[in-house]
């Protein structure tokens, strides 16, 4: 046995009188798994009429058409996103370095988005079908024409916004893998085929599965696609029992089977993990022996590669385009400039605070290495497998409940009643984006932080820095990538985050996502255009910047014949 496995296990925890830093991370995390906590404490109240009659009428409703959900989408994102990942790393074709970054280009589409444009496209009015009865001589009812506004074209929408996610990490596996292992399984007389399916793809496995739980984890947060297109899931449900029957226990106690739903998923990721533990021993250099693809090998290469980045970007992006232009929203001008402005800012606000609090969360950890901070940065980083319309409720039922203690006490004290003063504000939005992003953050600083080596922490304490110092002279300089690539994200996410926005913005605060999904509600999808067509043209760019930095290769991945 080799004695360096005898330490290869993480080092045990140490519990001690708590630091600063620590008491600091583990504030921070108590406050960002508050909404969660608040969730889980209401699914133990008492049980309301509501809550009866939807457990007896919508609730099974509820769970067939998300576990449908989850099983459509979990196919659709592993076909794509492997497949994909697979191609450009190990074939090289023509045009395979601009599909390396392109590929991540559909995550600027939100789903929402996504929709609007299929159903413009692919509906009884639309370009497609008109022109299909032109050429057929069909009239209404001589034909049969899938309908987009169902389960299984949320669940297309869905994959083609979620593949991003499977292809991002299944490529980062690959490219980690041995090329010594691949020439092992040429030489035993495996093909390309019988090397990807028998070595690379179940080396690559714990990252495949990673990014099929983000992309289900998505798909049950997800409320502008499923509300849309009439299908009824738990968040369309938790909405329904907020604003329409007015019965907050019944809306958590809804959003607390959801999270059961979310931590099983969560588990089952845990689990197939834990049971795949594979390393790569070699110091050889990588992917040296790639597929060069000629004929019509290259030609079905390029195939599966434009095909679902036609389908996933370039495509919707063409409708909103042609929608914005040719009729488009009436009110743009003065109206858009400022709709942009709350995006942004909110986004720009949240990608800062996000970042920052990372970085004093994952520095707790590596500067004090006790088991309160490691605790604290679990905790911290639930928020992201949570729903927003989970966070929401979670967040508006203590702050609602905060708000009138304050106007309690400041109309005994004055006489005047001032009203809700945190309900509905700004603070609390940054808030509920905070506990749903802060995750994303947290884990690229931590990756970061982990590249940088223990001994400039000796060094800086031997030149008499100290905690803060350390973090701001040393590690700040080292992190900048790491940190950018954390705000990038974080800034995205926020760009297209709908339920919570929708329920938690300030009165007369829109931005372009519930300016978007206001108008699709009310079927003007030509002017819903030109909200969404802004969206993902103001997130395009920092995804742009954010895929060349995450898929360009570390030196020596490279292969030597590109």
């Amino acid at each position: 046995m080799n004695p360096a496995d005898t330490f290869s296990g993480p080092r045990p925890l140490r519990w001690s009188l708590p630091r600063p830093l620590t008491v600091i991370a583990v504030l921070l995390a108590a406050l960002l798994a508050l909404p969660v906590l608040v969730v889980m404490f209401n699914l133990s109240a008492p049980s309301t009429g509501t809550w009866s009659h939807l457990a007896s009428t919508v609730l099974p409703e509820y769970v067939r058409n998300s576990l449908l959900l989850m099983c459509g989408v979990a196919a659709g994102v592993t076909v794509g996103g492997v497949t994909t990942a697979w191609i450009t790393t190990m074939c090289r074709f023509p045009g395979h370095r601009v599909f390396e970054w392109a590929l991540l280009l559909p995550m600027a589409v939100p789903a929402y988005v996504m929709a609007y444009a299929y159903t413009d496209l692919l509906q009884f009015a639309g370009p497609v079908q008109s022109v299909l009865r032109e050429w057929m001589g069909w009239k209404a009812g001589d034909y049969w024409f899938p309908d987009v506004r169902s389960l299984g074209g949320a669940v297309v929408m869905l994959s083609l916004v979620l593949y991003p996610y499977v292809y991002l990490l299944a490529r980062a596996a690959f490219l980690e893998q041995s090329d010594s292992m691949l020439e092992v399984a040429r030489v035993s007389g495996y093909g390309p085929w019988g090397t990807f399916r028998r070595v690379a793809l179940p080396l690559a496995r714990p990252g495949i599965v990673a990014g099929v739980a983000l992309a289900l984890m998505e798909t049950l947060a997800d409320y502008g696609t499923v509300s849309y297109f009439g299908v009824q899931t738990f968040t369309t449900g938790i909405f329904r029992a907020w604003f329409s029957l007015g019965d907050h226990t019944a809306a958590a106690q809804l959003s607390a089977v959801l999270l059961g739903f979310v931590f099983l998923l969560l588990l089952l990721e845990r689990a197939s993990r834990s049971r795949a533990g594979f390393h790569n021993a070699s110091h050889r250099k990588r992917l040296r022996n790639v597929y060069h693809l000629r004929g019509w090998r290259a030609a079905v290469a390029l195939l599966f590669c434009v095909t679902p980045l036609v389908l996933g970007f370039l495509l919707p992006a063409g409708v909103m385009l042609e929608m914005a232009l040719t009729s488009g929203d009436a009110q743009f001008g003065a109206r858009y400039l400022t709709l942009t402005r709350n995006t942004v800012v909110l986004a720009t606000v949240t990608a800062l605070l996000a970042v920052l609090l990372a970085l004093m969360v994952a520095y707790a950890a590596r500067s004090t290495r006790t088991g309160w901070t490691r605790i604290a940065n679990r905790i911290a980083g639930l928020g992201y497998a949570v729903p927003g319309a989970v966070i929401a409720v979670g967040v508006l039922i203590p702050v609602t409940r905060l708000d009138h203690l304050i106007a309690g006490w400041i109309e005994t004290a004055t006489g005047a009643h001032p009203g809700l003063i945190l309900t509905g504000g700004i603070a609390a939005l940054v808030y509920a984006y905070l506990v749903r992003f802060f995750a994303v953050s947290l884990q690229a600083v931590e990756a970061g932080m982990a590249k940088v080596t223990p001994s400039m922490d000796d060094a800086a304490r031997s030149l008499g820095y100290g905690p803060s110092a350390t973090l701001l002279r040393v590690h700040a300089p080292l992190l900048w990538r790491s940190a950018l690539s954390a705000g990038l994200l974080v800034f995205v996410d926020v760009m297209k985050e709908l339920p919570a926005t929708f329920v938690m913005r300030p009165f007369n605060f829109d931005t372009l996502a519930v300016q978007a999904y206001n108008l699709a509600a009310d079927e003007r999808l030509a002017e819903a255009s030109t909200a969404a067509l802004t969206i993902v043209l103001v997130g395009l760019l920092p995804l742009i910047l954010l895929s060349r930095m995450i898929l360009r290769p570390a030196g020596g991945a490279q292969a030597s014949g590109d």
